[in-house]
């Protein structure tokens, strides 16, 4: 069974789809059997492993509202065992649509439950807000990785986003626990980015990840290019950054 993990954090630009595009990369290289589910309307993870939504006929969108199965509608990638379940803008409409449906929180966990067995880990990229794409991917999820970027405000907003967690957690996913907060975009020229660092370690101590993914112009170039860090710039400090981080994760749940 695979075990799925939400990567979440209501503020944007913090490194959630960098995240999510490069550590399912990095877990499929390891030999670990990826599915990665855009589940943004920006659908920025399907165009940064190089899906062209232009070309698309179905999304996940179409999944969530009944009109196809999980099956039909996941993607090859450049990677032999990373698999893609794609968004587009429609997806914005499944909020409108599902606001009065009873099942409206767990549809995505419903959706994917006959995947499970194929893959080792399931990786959901969420929208930069908690609105019901995101609570419906912390429902179907194992773990909920947050992303952390070491800048000001870095801390602002977590209390918000842990309180959801604990909503969701207490009715429901009782089994959802916290992964871990990753310190992403570290410049280690600034003192700054080392007292968010410690800070965050202060308060949340072994969840955070001892991996840190520096601030890497080659990880901000790779997602124009439709590819993973690991694709194109293997031997750039992002790629070794989300490498360690996926040795980290399998170690843990060895």
């Amino acid at each position: 069974m695979a075990t799925t993990i939400c990567i979440a954090n209501q503020k944007g630009g913090v490194g959630k789809t960098t995240t999510a595009i490069n550590l399912s990369a990095a877990l499929a290289v390891s030999q670990k059997k990826i599915l990665l589910v855009d589940c943004d309307p920006q659908g920025n993870a399907t165009t940064g492993i190089g899906i062209d939504k232009a070309v698309l006929t179905q999304t996940l969108y179409h999944g969530m509202i009944g009109e196809i199965s999980a099956e039909a509608i996941v993607l090859d990638s450049g990677i032999d065992l990373l698999k893609v379940i794609p968004a587009r803008v429609e997806l914005i409409g499944f909020e409108v649509e599902m606001l009065s449906s009873t099942n409206r929180e767990t549809i995505l966990k419903e959706f994917l439950s006959g995947l499970s067995s194929e893959y080792d880990y399931i990786i959901l990229d969420c929208p930069p807000s908690l609105s019901l794409l995101t609570v419906n991917a912390m429902t179907a999820a194992d773990s909920l990785l947050i992303p952390l970027q070491c800048e000001f405000y870095a801390l602002e907003g977590l209390g918000q986003l842990l309180q959801t967690m604990k909503r969701i957690k207490r009715g429901l996913n009782p089994h959802l626990k916290l992964g871990g907060i990753l310190l992403t975009m570290f410049d280690k020229r600034t003192n700054l980015s080392s007292q968010v660092a410690d800070e965050a370690r202060k308060y949340f101590k072994n969840l955070v990840f001892k991996t840190i993914i520096p601030r890497n112009v080659r990880l901000g170039e790779a997602p124009s290019f439709g590819k993973p860090i690991l694709l194109y710039d293997p031997a750039s400090a992002g790629a070794v950054g989300y490498m360690d981080l996926a040795k980290e994760i399998i170690d843990a749940s060895a």
